[in-house]
């Protein structure tokens, strides 16, 4: 029986984290953390690829390594002869949230697709972010938008709204609008959803995603637990609050690493809300955006 292809899209960063005595450098980004939790969690039964362009640098080749040694396929992971992976900066406060300073306006993940898109070819399901999103340039984002919609594969989007990467919040939110209209599955967060459409509650926020033709997916809470898009889905199971916060980071990229995971492996929707919302607890509960096994 062939493996679910998953094609994971963006950006695999440079991680500082000088709170973080254990590893003040990693690597990661918004889609790479769910790629990895997404190979973690689904095993044997998906090949996870990550679909992005890194430098000829040594600090790319580290990324690289990474990439392979968590379990997930660089095969799309393209050099770019002269552009180095972007940076960030991450500082933790007391009550776990987290703040980050980013260097990354000339990074080679935002020269992605600029010989199109045979990068995407062959895969089952695409999943991309509205920060991907944000680093392409203008005609590429809009490019990549009506392939996906063309595309046989199952697209999956989440959000993830930073409004620093945006010309402005009006091109965000057409942006994201058009690509709410082009996935299958949404794994949105209510706060992303609040500040980009300006959303009064959950409720609208709903009506509103539902109302893109969304059927499936989960509008995360936080510790509240998700939502489903699939307003049938029972949702009468309380979810089990995180014991403690250590580090918010990737909270919500775990959830989908899960939670796609789950429905891969032919888990119910309800299966998988709760695998996601358990992910995202584990990660919680632990410094840095990717975990230690076990």
């Amino acid at each position: 029986m062939s493996k679910h292809r998953v094609a994971c899209v963006g950006e695999a960063m440079i991680e500082l984290n000088i709170d973080n005595p254990g590893r003040q450098i990693g690597f990661a980004g918004d889609t790479l953390n769910t790629a990895i939790y997404l190979a973690r969690s689904a095993g044997d039964a998906a090949e996870v690829e990550f679909v992005s362009r890194i430098g000829r640098d040594a600090m790319s080749d580290r990324i690289a390594q990474f990439i392979r040694s968590e379990g997930v396929g660089t095969s799309q992971l393209v050099r770019h002869p002269d552009r180095l992976p972007g940076v960030y900066a991450i500082a933790v406060d007391a009550q776990g949230e987290r703040s980050f300073s980013y260097w990354r306006n000339q990074s080679a993940a935002r020269t992605l697709f600029e010989d199109g898109f045979a990068q995407l070819d062959g895969f089952d399901t695409i999943y991309l972010s509205g920060i991907t999103l944000a680093i392409l340039p203008p005609e590429v984002r809009r490019s990549l938008l009506a392939h996906l919609a063309a595309h046989p594969a199952q697209i999956v989007f989440d959000s993830n709204y930073r409004p620093r990467l945006w010309e402005s919040p009006e091109v965000a939110r057409a942006t994201t609008e058009a690509a709410w209209r082009v996935a299958d599955i949404g794994l949105p967060s209510i706060d992303d959803e609040m500040a980009l459409f300006g959303d009064t509650d959950e409720a609208a926020a709903l009506t509103r995603l539902r109302s893109y033709g969304l059927a499936r997916g989960a509008l995360k809470r936080g510790a509240k637990g998700p939502r489903p898009l699939n307003p049938t889905v029972s949702t009468t199971h309380p979810y089990p609050g995180a014991p403690a916060v250590v580090d918010t980071t990737a909270a919500g990229d775990s959830f989908n690493g899960a939670y796609l995971a789950a429905l891969i492996t032919g888990k119910t929707e309800e299966a998988a809300l709760r695998a996601g919302h358990d992910m995202a607890i584990r990660v919680i509960g632990q410094p840095g955006a990717i975990i230690p096994l076990g």
